[in-house]
């Protein structure tokens, strides 16, 4: 195998360099245990011929690396530090990092790089702890022109979502109405932990976004929800997504301080799982089809919209001076 990296290496006349990177990586593929030697060759053979390579064929090595078992090391921080578009695949899946690795990854890497790793199925307490403390890093740095660069950036995706629903819209029109099966799945251990660390932390923009990831939906859904200061949209979400019950009761309690001392179990106790389950499922339906019309209104059904955004816009202040005080005292409890 020495001998195929060695000749791989050698120019020759005419030999596209995209060609010789695939080779590389096929050979070093195909090696089911591969030696410290071959790892060593590898390494040297593989970043110059990557960037001598075309994106297309930086993204088609770096996609069939994600699936090898082992890779040099500093060939995987190498690959974590490329653009997004061509890294995300390789932090998504890649089997071959190990926690040590993630945690170098995260020190040196961007937002969109920690939101890839976040994206893992095997993800640790360990690298879930240091995911949330890289959030909190990069949202303390995030001042002056980089304010200025993340609301550009908003307003680019905004635009770019208006146009989708304009585009599905068009589509929908043209196309018979098919209801398509929508199906609830439980939360995951990561998202019931990181409901409670962030409801702990007074973070309703972080929960608005797990929420969102939870149940496969757009953010303007989970933030409708959290919009019900009367908690109830929130209690019958985190009952249909199988949450514990006693993260469920503290998650309410932090974030809707009227439901503190026993509110919380009331309200939950006066819910039905079943009916809980269709009735989330129907808001997943209604937001998959992006009709704002169809989207669940506020529980107290004499509250208008407005009212009960600016209910909320008042008592935010509130709500994270008292989520944090409970969260001190049911952490030192």
């Amino acid at each position: 195998m020495a001998d195929r990296f060695r000749e791989l290496e050698r120019p020759q006349a005419g030999r596209p360099k995209d060609i010789v990177l695939m080779a590389t990586v096929s050979s070093f593929e195909s090696l089911r245990f591969p030696s410290k030697s071959d790892l060593r060759q590898f390494g040297e053979l593989f970043e110059p011929l990557y960037m001598a390579s075309s994106e297309e064929a930086r993204r088609q090595a770096v996609a069939a690396l994600s699936r090898c078992p082992q890779i040099p090391e500093e060939t995987a921080l190498f690959i974590a530090r490329q653009p997004i578009a061509i890294a995300a695949i390789f932090l998504m899946g890649a089997k071959t990092l190990t926690d040590a690795t993630l945690k170098q990854i995260l020190r040196i890497a961007g937002p969109e790089h920690a939101r890839a790793i976040g994206r893992r199925d095997d993800l640790s307490p360990a690298i879930i702890e240091a995911l949330v403390g890289t959030h909190q890093d990069h949202a303390s740095r995030r001042t002056g022109e980089d304010r200025d660069a993340a609301l550009r950036e908003a307003a680019r995706l905004d635009r770019e979502e208006k146009m989708r629903d304009e585009l599905r819209a068009l589509v929908r029109a043209a196309t018979p109405a098919v209801e398509a099966p929508i199906r609830l799945f439980p939360a995951t251990e990561m998202h019931q932990s990181l409901f409670v660390r962030f409801a702990r932390t007074g973070d309703i923009g972080m929960i608005a976004v797990t929420l969102a990831d939870a149940l496969s939906s757009s953010q303007w859904l989970s933030e409708r929800i959290l919009l019900d200061v009367s908690g109830r949209q929130l209690a019958e979400t985190l009952l249909a997504l199988g949450v514990p019950d006693a993260d469920s009761l503290y998650v309410l309690s932090t974030l809707y301080p009227h439901l503190a001392d026993g509110g919380a179990e009331a309200l939950l106790a006066a819910l039905d799982a079943a009916e809980a389950v269709r009735r989330i499922e129907s808001w997943q339906r209604a937001d998959s089809y992006t009709n704002g019309d169809s989207l669940p209104a506020a529980a107290n059904a004499d509250d208008r919209a407005a009212t009960m955004a600016d209910d909320m816009q008042a008592k935010g202040l509130d709500n994270h001076g008292k989520s944090s005080q409970v969260g001190r005292q049911r952490a030192a409890g």
